[in-house]
């Protein structure tokens, strides 16, 4: 059991998606991403089906408090992603007219690791539970996957506009490797930059010890 202080009963990470739960870790990534994935994948309803229909449960790791996910980090190893679909499966949900330029900004997220990295799919905490040290808990334990998957490095992406999720990663050993300026996707992903962290992966990292967070 891992805990994490406030916000109800202790919580406890889990390896993967729990089966039935698919809506929720749904409903949190489009909290958390819904601005950027609006142009793609919305109006929130159909966005929300969509993810749910197509993660692959074994590519994140969730927190539960109370028997509900509270919060759920996504990796990509070999080729797979939490948050899946395919072309055929986009024009399925939306049609041709509207699915090609909806694969157009899909495209844009695309992230694919290097040998030897593991890159993080987003990390989504429920609103009422952030400050708790949930966000904490599950990067470590992404970190604890990509130690025994032999990976040296972990990699992830954060917009400007988001400077919290930023001091986050840096308490947690990323930094900066390089900024790209993105101001034509302002308007339409309402962010202006994106900076790639990484943090090298530890021999301490596989065998982390699970204590209370109070980050």
């Amino acid at each position: 059991m891992t805990t994490a202080h406030g916000g109800g009963g202790p919580v406890r990470l889990c390896r993967g998606v729990p089966v039935g739960s698919e809506d929720e870790v749904a409903a949190l990534y489009w909290e958390a991403f819904g601005r950027k994935l609006s142009p793609a994948l919305g109006p929130p309803e159909t966005g929300r089906a969509f993810l749910a229909s197509h993660l692959h449960h074994d590519r994140g790791v969730t927190a539960l408090r109370d028997g509900r996910v509270v919060g759920v980090a996504g990796y990509r190893l070999g080729g797979r992603g939490l948050t899946g679909g395919t072309a055929r499966d986009v024009l399925s949900a939306y049609g041709l007219l509207r699915g090609v330029p909806r694969l157009a900004v899909l495209a844009l997220f695309e992230r694919s690791p290097a040998e030897g990295e593991l890159v993080m799919d987003g990390i989504a905490v429920d609103a009422a539970q952030r400050g708790t040290g949930i966000g904490s808990l599950l990067l470590r334990e992404v970190a604890a996957v990509a130690a025994e998957h032999g990976c040296h490095r972990v990699r992830l992406d954060v917009i400007d506009v988001n400077p919290r999720a930023r001091a986050l990663y840096e308490r947690h050993g990323f930094t900066a490797h390089h900024t790209e300026r993105t101001p034509y996707l302002r308007g339409l992903l309402g962010f202006g930059a994106v900076t790639t962290m990484h943090r090298p992966v530890r021999g301490t990292d596989r065998t982390h010890p699970r204590k209370d967070a109070d980050e």
